[in-house]
């Protein structure tokens, strides 16, 4: 690890991440529960901005196939932080790569509810799979 000259003012941001790494690693119960406390706690503790927090999380949702309660809180905080629609819709493309096909095809129709437009009935009722 190269050490910069004057420790003082770059130490402490790095010594952070590796402290967390560190604290994450071993299961910190304490570090954990701190960041399980609440949203604005582990907003905090993340490091990331509003709409960044936001859309990680829709990602680890879509992920992890979540229900689609789950997403309704997640686009709410989203659109609180600022988030257009496009781009929560723009998560599912951005994961496709990594997660596959399959999972962001079970996951649109969810995030599609969580936005207030049921695919699935304007599939039905359009006989037509795009516009």
């Amino acid at each position: 690890m190269l050490v910069p000259a004057n420790t003082s003012e770059i130490g402490p941001v790095v010594e952070r991440h590796e402290s967390m790494l560190r604290r994450l690693t071993i299961g910190d119960d304490a570090y954990i529960t701190a960041a399980l406390m609440s949203e604005s706690v582990n907003l905090s503790k993340s490091n990331l901005d509003r709409k960044s927090h936001a859309l990680v999380r829709l990602g680890a949702l879509i992920a992890v196939d979540a229900a689609s309660p789950s997403y309704f809180d997640a686009v709410e905080a989203a659109r609180r932080a600022g988030t257009t629609d496009e781009e929560l819709v723009g998560c599912l493309i951005a994961v496709l790569p990594t997660l596959g096909a399959a999972r962001v095809i079970s996951a649109a129709p969810r995030l599609s509810l969580a936005l207030g437009y049921d695919v699935t009935a304007a599939l039905e009722e359009s006989g037509s799979l795009l516009d």
